[in-house]
């Protein structure tokens, strides 16, 4: 099917990475898929501090198995005692193993969280689509460095800040190239249904020419129909 253009349009794999990246080698047939789902949420040292734990813990604790749960939390290093310690005792409570960067286990430890509680993350864990209860934690100098460890390492899937400084907020939404960006929302919501596209047929994190949840909409293309009377181009 993958090599039939004549008979096919377009296939939408659904499945696991293997298949898709078979799919996506193979295939003479345009193919509409996304192969990780590596969504990071990125909490700003202005952003408000309760509506900051209840989007970071949704988003990754609210389902672990769908490709727009948290895979990667960045957290301003000037909110590990507002938010991260917070966040790390929810976490620990629905026994999400923390997998954190040097700066994060100093942090949290100081703040009195016991070291055998946490797990040093490697180069694979910023890169990992878990689906899993697991989380990756790095702590972040600011925005410059946020952005860019999502541009680096992320999927172009979904990602999303907390923030109440808009400047700020509409910079992540220009220099964030993924198929969906989000302010002070879950990235829980990055789905077809819940944006109103009905029963989503898929998630596309290509740039053309369906992009972000594909509803049925997303698989229509265009027939240009012209009625002429004898019109000709001058």
């Amino acid at each position: 099917m993958i090599t039939m253009p004549e008979f096919i349009d377009v296939i939408v794999p659904r499945g696991g990475k293997s298949l898709i990246e078979r799919i996506s080698r193979d295939a003479t047939v345009p193919v509409i898929k996304h192969l990780d789902g590596v969504c990071h949420v990125y909490i700003d040292d202005e952003a408000d501090v309760a509506k900051a734990i209840r989007v970071a813990d949704n988003a990754k604790t609210q389902r672990y198995s769908p490709c727009n749960t948290m895979e990667t939390l960045l957290v301003h290093e000037a909110m590990v005692a507002s938010v991260l310690v917070p966040l790390t005792r929810i976490y620990l409570d629905k026994n999400v193993e923390l997998r954190v960067c040097s700066k994060t286990r100093s942090g949290l430890i100081a703040a009195g969280l016991e070291a055998n509680l946490l797990k040093d993350a490697t180069e694979d864990d910023w890169r990992a689509e878990y689906l899993a209860p697991i989380l990756s934690v790095k702590l972040v100098a600011g925005l410059d460095e946020a952005i860019g460890h999502i541009n680096h390492f992320g999927s172009q899937h979904t990602d999303s800040i907390l923030t109440e400084n808009h400047g700020r907020a509409m910079r992540f939404l220009r220099e964030i190239d993924s198929a969906s960006v989000m302010i002070n929302a879950s990235t829980r919501f990055a789905d077809g249904f819940e944006y109103g596209l009905g029963a989503e047929i898929g998630i596309s994190t290509n740039k053309l020419h369906a992009r972000g949840p594909v509803g049925l909409e997303g698989l229509t293309t265009y027939k240009w129909v012209v009625f002429g009377n004898g019109e000709i181009r001058g």
